[in-house]
């Protein structure tokens, strides 16, 4: 019984070492949930902003990011028009952003942007909702200080 005994306290033990083990390979591989929450919003408060399309001069203005998607967002052909939806969300290591616009004659046309860091602009596709057309557009930062 004594021998019985020790084998049992030596696989109780080696049963705790690799549930150690495992746990603190599984801490090494992902970043903490602070990480994953801060690194992303860090990246989307870069949308803020104004914006210049450049096939036509329609500016876009991203103010107020926040940690949960939200944001707000006007557009400009010159003149306002409405958004009705803007949120952003990381996927696939990068920022995407959806703007709906609802306005006269602007009934559900959509935004689905990407930004790209690496040259700090706004890619993706407009869908024209009134045409219902989609078209690959870019957005380039303006400066601050010019409008």
């Amino acid at each position: 019984m004594n021998k019985m005994k020790k084998i049992g306290i030596i696989l109780l033990g080696v049963i705790i070492i690799l549930s150690l083990a495992v746990l603190l390979w599984r801490s090494q591989k992902s970043p903490s949930s602070a990480t994953k929450g801060t690194v992303p919003f860090a990246q989307a408060q870069r949308l803020e902003g104004q914006w210049v399309r450049l096939d036509g001069g329609y500016r876009l203005v991203i103010e107020d990011v926040k940690p949960d998607g939200s944001l707000k967002a006007s557009y400009f052909n010159p003149k306002k028009i409405n958004v009705s939806i803007s949120n952003w969300k990381v996927e696939d290591n990068r920022i995407h952003l959806s703007i709906e616009l609802r306005d006269t004659n602007y009934p559900g046309s959509t935004y689905t942007l990407i930004y790209v860091n690496e040259q700090d602009v706004l890619t993706g596709v407009y869908f024209q909702a009134v045409e219902k057309q989609t078209y690959s557009i870019k957005f380039l930062r303006i400066p601050e200080g010019q409008n």
